[in-house]
């Protein structure tokens, strides 16, 4: 994992550092934003960036967003730096940290973001021979394509490929050819030069340049555009690369794994995809079965997201009945592993019994697993917007803030943590909303006593 650590705090996030190198970590250190900046900027990277609450948060998220550069931050201040905390959240950081800093908690954070997420965690015979064959062409040079239908785990496998390789201590890189804007995806690829276009205020590293020594992951491939996938194919045969209003061609070392939920055989008779490069990419094929054609890893990836969402929230781990197991196995799985382990987690955050149930399982509109999936989905889609819009008209942005969090922490009995967890949010933050709507006489429901969090001091709440 790398971590950049801005700012110094009197030392006090010097010892953070050593923490967070004492965990495995590699830190990077920059003494404020523009030198931050400059770092991301060169190709060092960062999967976590740590900054002084002191310094201008807003700026450094702003400055990353608009050069569509993705890393966390997290904000760290002594701990009486309540009105620093709150600004800091509303800035766009992810978390406060408290210093001086508790070793348990950085290293929480460095297990968050670290490769031991990336597990293969598998016993069905057909997954286990897609494994197998990873695992013998890992240590080669060769480019590889994964196949499979969405949530099937194709970034899992081309971590799990990374660290059996002989590359394993050096970047692995991944960029999702999808989410970028086709304008951006070139620069975003390749780099810049300062100048070549409206915006480029800076020199920029590219992805290519960035994976040096690496591994380099093109996610959904197939979603690229067809001109640029041209010069993608010249920087795979040359192994150079030329930043957006460059001159000079720079030589690059890298592996290359590529990623597709399509048939991209059709999309080369489609004429969305070309077949020379095509055959490039595809030295190697592993296509991961969908989960309901691996029906053994059922059960041991649900005990698996079990453990991590429950040690995740502070929860005691609950196991699964048999009614749940049964309903587990029953279910179609349209969305493959990423719905199961939302599901799991859903079922970890409702479970008061001693075990979770069937009941836990179902959709929150009350389905069991898969039981909706005939029914069309656009007219379903339509009809829960159409139903959400009405409901909305009228309120303004802070009214249907409020009345989700409030719908949502009734939903949980009061539970804090479950609330926060569903709604995407920091636990301080949902405190400090929290108190604004008591603090303006709205009745707000009372802590759960199943809440991991009741009791404990808050002195930024």
């Amino acid at each position: 994992m790398r971590l950049l650590i801005i700012g110094t705090l009197n030392g006090q996030l010097t010892t953070a550092t050593k923490m967070a190198m004492d965990k495995g970590a590699k830190v990077i250190h920059a003494q404020d934003i523009i030198k931050a900046m400059h770092i991301v900027r060169s190709g060092k990277g960062a999967d976590l960036a740590m900054i002084d609450v002191n310094l201008n948060i807003e700026q450094l998220i702003n400055s990353l967003e608009a050069e569509h550069i993705h890393i966390p931050v997290v904000a760290c201040g002594v701990q009486n730096d309540a009105a620093a905390a709150v600004k800091a959240i509303k800035a766009g950081a992810k978390e406060y940290i408290p210093l001086p800093p508790d070793a348990e908690l950085i290293a929480a954070i460095i297990a968050a973001v670290s490769e031991e997420n990336h597990k293969m965690i598998s016993r069905d015979p057909s997954m286990q021979r897609v494994i197998d064959l990873a695992k013998q062409v890992a240590g080669s040079q060769a480019s590889i394509l994964i196949t499979g239908e969405s949530g099937t785990g194709k970034e899992v496998m081309a971590q799990f490929i990374h660290k059996n390789s002989t590359r394993k201590d050096m970047p692995f890189i991944a960029i999702n050819c999808a989410a970028i804007p086709e304008h951006l995806i070139e620069s975003e690829l390749f780099g810049h030069e300062k100048g070549a276009f409206t915006g480029a205020v800076a020199r920029r590293i590219g992805k290519f340049e960035e994976a040096e020594g690496g591994t380099l992951m093109l996610d959904e491939i197939s979603e690229m555009d067809i001109r640029l996938q041209a010069k993608l194919l010249r920087v795979i045969q040359e192994r150079i690369v030329e930043r957006v209003g460059g001159s000079k061609p720079i030589a690059i070392n890298i592996r290359i794994i590529a990623t597709s939920n399509r048939d991209l055989t059709q999309a080369v008779r489609d004429g969305t995809f070309r077949e020379d490069l095509l055959f490039r990419l595809n030295v190697v094929n592993l296509k991961l079965p969908a989960l309901r054609e691996r029906p053994q890893d059922i059960e041991i990836l649900a005990n698996h997201f079990v453990a991590k969402y429950s040690e995740m929230n502070g929860i005691a781990i609950k196991e699964i009945s048999p009614s749940a197991k049964s309903q587990l196995q029953q279910s179609h799985w349209k969305g493959n592993v990423r719905e199961l382990e939302n599901t799991i987690h859903r079922a970890v955050l409702l479970c008061t019994e001693n075990a979770i149930s069937e009941q836990n399982l179902r959709t929150p509109e009350g389905f069991k697993i898969g039981q909706n999936d005939a029914q069309d989905v656009a007219n379903r889609a339509a009809l829960t917007a159409e139903t959400a819009s009405a409901a909305q008209i009228g309120q303004t942005v802070a009214e249907v803030e409020q009345g989700l969090i409030l719908n949502t922490l009734n939903h949980c009995l009061g539970n804090r943590t479950h609330a926060a967890n569903i709604l995407g949010i920091s636990i301080r933050t949902l405190r400090n909303k929290l108190k604004l709507y008591g603090d303006s006489g709205i009745q707000v429901p009372a802590p759960n006593a199943a809440d991991s969090n009741a009791g404990i001091p808050r002195p930024y709440a």
